[in-house]
């Protein structure tokens, strides 16, 4: 061999890559960070909610505070939700918050869907202004307006009626906002030819515009349910029957009479907890859709 002549380079070892969930090559050490923050920030949310399920099914014999602790129940029992039916109605506090939640989503998605086209689509004076008064809505405090809204309650006489927890929650100012912009992001081609073709502007907006917007429609529908079925202030101050009390003012009663017992509170957690569970498994599907989703299609 010459002198000149050189030796062909060792190969280099290159790091292991794996493909990930998308079909891209990257690196092990990059791939298993991932998943232990993944797994880290599923600990920090669904492990409270699973601790409280497990001690909500523990009985009364079974120590909670165990070290270390044990989430599998030895003896499961569903006794403490029994306990939870026969010390407070309940059930009937859950059924009227159902009625403000429903009536909150209802009003929500059709006020917000229609506000919202308002301020995407159709041409007015004073639209901006509109708009800006939207945001500027979303900057006031629940607190610093509150007793505003007692004594307008009251001047109506909607005191201590379901009506009256409601009422100042029917539409969201950011729903409002979140309906404005999937409206805009759909093209205007598909309106331009509905006009053409002599459809008004009712037509436009229920055949069209709304078909195309599920998905915002789905995320406003489950913020508003959330926010009805969780608020506790605002029906605190308005509601004075227990009769019309809502599920969260009713399960405050259980803490105060069974503060040291915690498988009752969970118990009465979990209640409370299981139809926000339910309404996002049936809305998911739509819910991480695009807000543009059916704009175009072939």
């Amino acid at each position: 061999m010459s002198v000149l002549e050189k030796a062909p380079p060792a190969p280099v070892a290159s790091e292991p890559r794996v493909t990930d969930e998308h079909g891209r090559r990257v690196r092990v050490w990059e791939l298993a960070l991932r998943y232990t923050l993944l797994l880290a920030v599923l600990a920090l949310t669904v492990g409270p909610f699973l601790w409280q399920l497990s001690t909500s099914l523990k009985g009364p014999t079974e120590d909670i505070y165990s070290s270390p602790p044990t989430f599998l129940p030895a003896d499961p029992t569903l006794h403490n939700y029994e306990r939870v039916a026969e010390t407070i109605p309940v059930w009937n506090y859950a059924l009227n918050s159902l009625k403000v939640a429903t009536a909150n989503v209802v009003t929500n998605c059709v006020g917000s869907a229609l506000a919202g086209y308002a301020l995407a689509r159709l041409r007015y004076r004073g639209r901006r202004a509109a708009t800006l008064a939207f945001i500027l809505a979303m900057l006031v405090p629940v607190e610093g307006i509150i007793i505003a809204q007692f004594t307008t309650m009251r001047d109506l006489g909607l005191n201590n009626t379901l009506i009256g927890v409601v009422l100042p929650g029917c539409i969201g100012a950011m729903n409002v906002l979140l309906m404005r912009n999937a409206f805009l992001n759909l093209p205007y081609e598909i309106e331009e030819a509905a006009y053409v073709d002599g459809a008004n502007v009712w037509q436009r907006f229920l055949r069209i515009a709304v078909p195309s917007v599920k998905g915002t429609l789905a995320v406003v529908a489950i913020f508003a349910f959330m926010g009805a079925w969780d608020d506790f202030l605002w029906p605190l101050i308005v509601l004075s029957d227990p009769d019309k009390f809502t599920l969260t003012i009713g399960l405050n009663y259980l803490h105060g009479t069974f503060a040291n017992d915690e498988r009752l509170v969970a118990a009465g957690t979990v209640i409370a907890v299981a139809p926000l569970i339910a309404l996002f498994a049936c809305l998911q599907r739509y819910f991480f859709r695009g807000v543009g989703e059916g704009a175009v299609k072939g």
